[in-house]
């Protein structure tokens, strides 16, 4: 896929992402406390949900670069290794998971965005599920929040353009909730989300 001049696209598979695992923590960490995810995180718990990403066998982490450094990622990993909250709504359909390949996190520093480097990502994650699976969707989900939100930026822009023009459906019909601390809760609160699908295949979407 083509990346921006001056940024190089990586996608690494298992333990060969290990090295760069601390410095995409600490990335991370800092993209999600901004809207619309709110997430007040931490390193130290990022650097494990990554590890255990990396290894799972057909996961992928899509790293862009800035010279040695990494400056945003998006991951991918069959829909099956995810955990509860993430399959809950397709197996209550019935679904074969196996179907399904869930794109999950895509970060980038704010000062690198509107470069084409998120268009990347998505194509470098279809590649990859392409690569090792068979599955005939690929789904993501984003957090929902209301119009109204306190700490919704004068100037959000909703992202539905930019996944509609990737190709992906939105699905109203399949939800689920996660919860994390956020920057304006004294603890853990749930969080509901939606889903968003494409075919990989051809197949029409279920």
């Amino acid at each position: 896929m083509t990346a921006p001049p001056g940024i190089r696209i990586e996608t690494f598979h298992g333990e060969a992402a290990a090295p760069y695992l601390p410095a995409l923590a600490k990335l991370r960490v800092e993209v999600f406390r901004d809207w619309p995810y709110l997430y007040d995180g931490n390193a130290a718990s990022e650097t494990s949900y990554l590890a255990a990403l990396a290894r799972s066998r057909d996961a992928g982490l899509v790293l862009a670069f800035d010279g040695a450094e990494p400056v945003g990622c998006a991951t991918c990993a069959p829909m099956a290794d995810e955990n509860a909250n993430v399959t809950a709504p397709f197996r209550a359909q019935g679904w074969d998971l196996g179907r399904f390949f869930y794109f999950g996190e895509s970060v980038l520093r704010r000062s690198y965005r509107g470069r084409g480097i998120g268009v990347a990502f998505f194509a470098a994650r279809e590649a990859h599920a392409r690569a090792v699976s068979r599955a005939d969707f690929a789904a993501f989900c984003a957090v929902i929040r209301p119009p109204e939100h306190p700490l919704r930026p004068a100037d959000a822009t909703p992202l539905d353009p930019f996944w509609r023009r990737r190709g992906f459906t939105p699905r109203p019909d399949l939800t689920c909730t996660m919860r994390w601390k956020q920057v304006d809760t004294a603890g853990e609160v749930e969080n509901r989300l939606g889903f968003w699908l494409k075919s990989l295949s051809g197949a029409p979407l279920p």
